[in-house]
């Protein structure tokens, strides 16, 4: 899996900016990857010589797409002997990807048995990972566009959230309930950097929001409040259902208008 804090733009950014032959790869697939709501991505191969120093791996990248369908890239990183440096290519498909093998290390296709899961059945072959994301978003409405999520550990993610929570009228169990069907989330800053008086003292106020995808397709937020506006001058965590409540908090803390 990917960086959980790292959204799906910027993880296609990232494979295709360190990639050698990104240039390849059709203007028209790029395009439609660009506007994906999901990534998945996967250790397919790996393969150490011959010789010393001589290794490569085979990644797949599995995006969800705004239609429902997917797309898969094929990223080949490779070492080859003495030079140390890894190089990474990607790839439209599985064929692609086995012939850069052939390229890069010798033989025909049929007899690069190094990597056996790349010669087995075809591009069209049922693909987990996209089903998996499919069928989590298939019973709601497609999430816009611009509102990207990062598709890992979001449930343990809401359960720390919850967690270091220190208002008494924080979300209760059967928010925390809910949450553990989340499968995706982002975090976006509402409210920062504002400082203010309370009780005679500097303050500092964020206010964050955490939005989860469930596995029915619904969408939930948690709103996290944190200020040092404590009698101690400490760090503090507040969570809300709502935004309108949040605010109403760091109003109430710090007379914030």
């Amino acid at each position: 899996m990917s960086d959980p804090y790292e959204t799906t733009g910027a993880h296609l950014d990232r494979l295709l900016g360190r990639a050698l032959n990104s240039f390849d790869l059709p203007d028209r697939l790029v395009e439609r990857v660009g506007g994906a709501l999901a990534h998945s991505s996967s250790l397919y191969t790996t393969h150490y010589g011959p010789g010393p120093g001589v290794w490569r791996e085979t990644h797949r990248h599995t995006y969800l797409l705004t239609d429902g369908g997917s797309v898969s890239l094929w990223e080949l990183a490779y070492r080859q002997g003495e030079d140390r440096e890894i190089r990474h290519e990607v790839f439209a498909s599985k064929a692609e990807a086995c012939l850069a093998v052939s390229r890069l290390f010798g033989g025909t296709p049929v007899e690069v048995d190094a990597d056996p899961a790349l010669l087995t059945g075809d591009d069209e072959e049922p693909d987990n990972d996209a089903v998996l994301l499919s069928a989590l978003l298939a019973a709601s409405a497609p999430i816009p566009p611009h509102r990207e999520y990062a598709v890992e550990q979001s449930a343990d993610h809401a359960r720390r959230v919850l967690r270091r929570a220190e208002n008494p009228d924080r979300p209760g169990e059967e928010v925390a309930q809910r949450l553990r069907a989340a499968y995706a989330h982002r975090i976006t800053q509402a409210f920062g950097g504002r400082q203010c008086r309370s009780d005679g003292r500097d303050a500092g106020f964020q206010l964050y929001e955490h939005a989860f995808v469930l596995l029915d397709g619904a969408e939930v937020s948690l709103w996290e409040v944190e200020h040092t506006a404590t009698p101690d001058g400490r760090h503090m965590c507040e969570v809300y259902e709502s935004e309108a409540a949040a605010r109403g908090a760091m109003e109430l803390r710090a007379r914030v208008r």
